[in-house]
């Protein structure tokens, strides 16, 4: 590991909070405070922008390891919420809201996971 490896992780990292910051604020002006929605978007978004990113990576598109560094584990790392996403299901369930908790997993899995397919499936017919 080395330092200049840290310092694109690092800035990576910045870079991720603070559009996670605004994109959470922006999903809960647009759609309330009553449910986690930001956290879904970013989280669907991320796999998104990951699965295009990974599929690029291996089927024509190879960047220096620092920009793969900075993109994946410090932008995206930071992007993406899962610690938050476990928060907002305790909240829920401390308040009682089952329903809503259940489809708040089962979207935010399945949709993330969709989305992950959707940007692979997406780069294989720009790139091929």
């Amino acid at each position: 590991m080395s330092v200049h490896s840290l310092v694109f992780v690092a800035l990576g990292g910045a870079v991720g909070a603070l559009a996670r910051y605004l994109t959470m604020l922006a999903v809960g002006h647009w759609l309330g405070q009553g449910f986690p929605w930001g956290t879904v978007a970013v989280n669907v978004i991320g796999s998104f922008v990951l699965g295009t990113l990974i599929e690029a990576f291996s089927l024509t598109w190879s960047p220096p390891e620092s920009f793969r560094l900075f993109m994946v584990v410090g932008i995206l790392g930071a992007f993406t919420t899962f610690s938050t996403f476990s928060l907002d299901v305790s909240v829920l369930m401390s308040r009682g809201s089952y329903l809503a908790c259940g489809g708040y997993i089962a979207g935010s899995v399945i949709l993330s996971i969709a989305a992950l397919f959707a940007g692979m499936a997406l780069s294989r017919q720009v790139l091929s």
